[in-house]
Formats: C-alpha cells, structure tokens, sequence
C-alpha cells in the first residue's frame, strides 16, 4: 500500500517504455470494465499573468486518482523550452496518499495517440491490403500517431503513411510528404482510408468532397469550440464517434459548429465506450468520424499503467 513516504518520480523515459498497444488496450480495457467517461472530471483551466494558462485534469477510479498539471506558454513564446510543461500526480484512491510523480509532456504525447486508435481499433485491423494512412500535421502530436499506428499494426496489418503539411518538416517524416493544397496531397487523401488530423488549424482541413468513399477519420488537434479540421458537409453524412457527449458539446468545434450549422445532431452522436464495447454498429458504408479533446480519466489509465510497467 502506498504512503507519502514511497512516492516515486518516473520521468520521459519510463513513460516511454509503456508499449504502444499495451497503452491502447489499457483504455480499452477501462472502458470494457465499466469506466463511464460521462463520469469523469472536466478539464480545467486558469489564465496565467503575462500570458499563457495552466490546465488541470483530475480523475479517479475505483483503484487510483490523479491530476494532470500543465503550463502552456502563449503563442509566439521565445525562451528555449518546450511550449507545455507539467507534471502527473498519482495517488493511491484508498489511502490518498500519493504514490508517484510522472512526466507530464511524456504521458501526454502516449496518452494522445493511444485513444485516437482506442477508439478505432477494431476498424482497421482486419483487412488483407495495406492501410493507406494520411496524416495532416508533421509536428510531434503527427509523428507519434505515425510511430503509435505503425507499432500497433506491426506484425498485423502493413502501413503505408502520407503525412502533409503546408511546409516541409526539417525532423522525422514518416512514408512520404506531400505539400499541403498540391495535386499530389488531394490524391491521397482522396485514396487513404485513414486519415488522422493533428494540426492547430482553426478552419476545416478536408470537407466532403475530399475524401473517398467511407475513410475513418480521426481528428485530434482542437479542443476549443472556435475550431475546427473537418467540414460540416463531412459531419453530416458520417457517424460520429466523441469520447463523452459532454466534452464533445463542450470542447470539440467540429462538433458544436456542425450541430449549430443544422449538419449534425446531438442525439446522433456516439461515444467511445459504446464503440470498444460493441454497444452500437457502425456503418461502413458511410466515413466514421472519431472527434477527441482528451479527458482526464486517459491520463490516469496511462499513468496507473507506467507505474505497473517501470
């Protein structure tokens, strides 16, 4: 049992040990075993003199309870430090004493793409031909969903990724660039079945009538509701897939601009954990939208998770 006297600090490292997959089936597996993100806290945050705010993302579940504290700088920051900071506090949820200090900016760069595929899972790894990914946006939230899917379909499904952006990337490209707008990138977004939005774009990246058939999108990059990355053309003929309907109408812009644009319908949305529990049938016929802000509750799933693992 833990006590304030074995309280461990894990940092970047350790949190990168936690496997890909054994992060997406940890989510999967809270929600199986009855987590109701309905349930969860809401994100908090608190404007900080001079610019930029903190966030606050508590939780608890029936073993553990933990808060997520992050610094983020305002835009145009100078100084030769990362633009989010922060720090998880895990406590044990019987005791209430706190068992272990983790990397804040680490879980979150395992937490985001771990739920992006939560979510989809079971779409995309069951097919005999490669999965043709598109990914928008070659910062880091970009290249660890290409690191994350690749990883997770290893030995399961070939990947072949197109990531595009309105400037070529001096770091890492996973599969091949494609300038944003060019001929070349509305082709394979017109070809992908996968396309994973990860950019801080405000206005929509594709709409309707740029994409093929039935893809599965999956859009991580906003959680304001002032923007946006899919149209509402988009919206209306998809079914739609939120982690919670509350952070969803909350938080999500795709989302409350194509319900206040007549596009979508709240009552029409679906929820991840209706989705990993086989509650509902999706439609593949039609594109499959998976719109996430991220909640609290993902980070405590992860961090419990690294605590277990290190």
């Amino acid at each position: 049992m833990s006590t304030p006297n074995t309280l461990r600090y894990l940092g970047a490292d350790d949190v990168l040990e936690l496997s890909p997959m054994a992060a997406v089936e940890e989510l999967r597996q809270a929600l199986i075993e009855g987590f109701d993100p309905a349930a969860d806290a809401e994100r908090s945050a608190m404007s900080l003199p001079g610019g930029g705010e903190m966030l606050m993302m508590p939780s608890r579940t029936q073993h553990v309870a933990g808060i997520k504290v992050l610094t983020v700088a305002p835009a145009g920051f100078e100084l030769d430090v990362p633009r989010i900071q922060g720090m998880y506090l895990l406590f044990d949820a019987k005791t209430f004493s706190p068992s272990a200090l983790i990397d804040g900016a680490a879980l979150t760069s395992v937490r985001t793409p771990a739920v992006s595929i939560a979510g989809i899972k079971d779409l995309i790894v069951d097919a005999a031909l490669p999965l043709k990914t598109v990914i928008f946006g070659t910062g880091p939230q970009g290249r660890v969903h290409a690191s994350t899917l690749q990883a997770v379909l290893e030995g399961i499904r070939e990947v072949e990724i197109s990531m595009i952006s309105r400037t070529k990337p001096e770091g890492k490209i996973f599969g091949t660039w494609y300038e944003a707008g060019s001929t070349q990138a509305q082709q394979v977004v017109k070809e992908a079945e996968l396309i994973m939005c990860c950019t801080t774009s405000a206005q929509p990246l594709i709409d309707a009538q740029d994409i093929g058939p039935h893809p599965i999108i999956v859009a991580v990059g906003s959680h304001t509701p002032e923007a946006r990355e899919l149209g509402g053309k988009l919206m209306a003929e998809a079914q739609v897939i939120v982690e919670d309907h509350g952070v969803g109408l909350r938080e999500c812009g795709d989302v409350i601009q194509a319900i206040e644009e007549g596009h979508l319908k709240e009552e029409e949305l679906l929820t991840i954990r209706e989705v990993v529990c086989g509650e509902v049938e999706l439609d593949r016929q039609r594109p499959i939208v998976f719109k996430t802000a991220g909640q609290p509750w993902e980070d405590l799933v992860i961090a419990s998770a690294v605590t277990k693992k290190s």
